[in-house]
């Protein structure tokens, strides 16, 4: 039976336990500091990286105590260069993820002072667009480039990598065709950041449907739906098709209400009470109050009647409140603007009915 030789572990021990002591400690200092600079941020920049490197940190400083321990342990030197391996992973790893933190802190940095929930927000959803775009386009190359570095560490992923060196041709295909959905969206995505077909909020037409853009992620769009429902669609989607986008410019926009009048209606009466209706509804912007005759029918006239609001959700309640008070006031003050079905009798039929009208008794008696 083989004695323990407890100097041999007493060595190999006490450096790792001295090691994670301070670990310990440095770890429970860099959170306290994270949390006062979290609370001191107040939108400053380097108190939000510090705020988010912090946690990372909190991982990878105690690898590197444990790293410099390992090397005074008097254990094999096999077992260290593993050991050494393991823990340079685990510290590659850390980083990755503060670089990654550091990217999102300043995204939720801009984000945060750029809000759209204002009047005028173009110039914030522009903002918010590209940061959010770019800033998941960085988080995901960094992401890529550690795993690369991470995965180049073992031995064995290199040579098999040297082996498929020969057919890298072929591999470059088949890698092409399978990752041509991920590589398109993200190009997509650098595209939308740059030219902004589309930003957060905008208002849109996708496949029929009207919604809000909701969110812009790496892989796809969430476009929110008048009626609560989402529309998820791929980000190469409003590269390669056409489609509505309300607030390009700027969210004024035109509304039309459509009403079938008699041909005898009176258009400057109608014409009054329109503005009258638009005056007296907050939801008009001032611009556009205007009644136009769109088209002419047998039976009546079609006629337009156009107003004008800051935003499409007004436009609506607008277009709404001008249709039910307009036919209101018709039925009410004009009653003969509402269409009707005229006839006309030939002269056949006149003739018929002077026919079969009854006869006087001097006409009977002179028969």
């Amino acid at each position: 039976m083989t004695s323990i030789d407890w100097s041999l572990v007493s060595a190999t021990v006490w450096p790792l336990a001295v090691a994670l002591l301070i670990g310990f400690v440095v770890r429970r200092l860099v959170l306290l500091a994270a949390k006062r600079a979290r609370g001191r941020a107040g939108g400053r920049a380097w108190a939000l990286i510090i705020a988010a490197v912090a946690v990372p940190a909190a991982f990878a400083l105690p690898l590197f105590f444990l790293s410099l321990a390992v090397n005074a342990t008097p254990l094999p030197a096999l077992w260290i260069a593993r050991i050494q391996h393991l823990l340079g992973v685990g510290g590659l790893a850390c980083l990755t993820w503060a670089f990654m933190r550091a990217v999102g802190a300043m995204e939720a940095r801009i984000v945060a002072r750029n809000p759209v929930d204002v009047a005028d927000n173009l110039h914030a959803r522009r903002v918010q667009t590209q940061t959010r775009v770019i800033g998941r386009a960085i988080q995901i190359a960094i992401l890529l480039f550690g795993l690369s570095i991470i995965l180049m560490t073992f031995p064995a992923i290199r040579q098999v990598g040297a082996t498929l060196l020969a057919s890298a041709g072929l591999v470059g295909v088949v890698a092409g065709f399978a990752a041509k959905p991920v590589f398109g969206n993200l190009i997509a995505g650098l595209q939308i950041a740059i030219t902004q077909p589309i930003r957060l909020d905008d208002v849109v037409i996708v496949d029929g449907e009207w919604g809000r853009i909701e969110e812009i992620t790496s892989a796809y769009v969430v476009v929110a739906i008048w009626d609560q429902r989402r529309l998820v669609v791929p980000l190469q989607w409003f590269i390669e098709n056409p489609f509505q986008n309300w607030t390009r410019r700027s969210a004024e926009i035109l509304g039309p209400v459509f009403l079938w009048l008699d041909h005898g209606a009176p258009l400057e009466a109608v014409r009054a009470e329109l503005r009258r209706i638009c005056e007296s509804d907050p939801r008009w912007d001032g611009r556009v109050c205007v009644v136009h005759v769109e088209d002419i029918a047998a039976e009546a006239m079609k006629v337009r009647l156009l107003v004008s609001a800051r935003n499409s959700g007004d436009d609506y309640d607008l277009r709404a409140a001008v249709r039910e008070r307009m036919l209101d006031y018709l039925r009410r003050e004009q009653p003969q603007a509402l269409p009707r079905m005229r006839a006309t009798l030939d002269g056949a039929f006149a003739l018929q009915g002077a026919q079969r009208e009854p006869r006087t008794p001097e006409a009977a008696s002179s028969s």
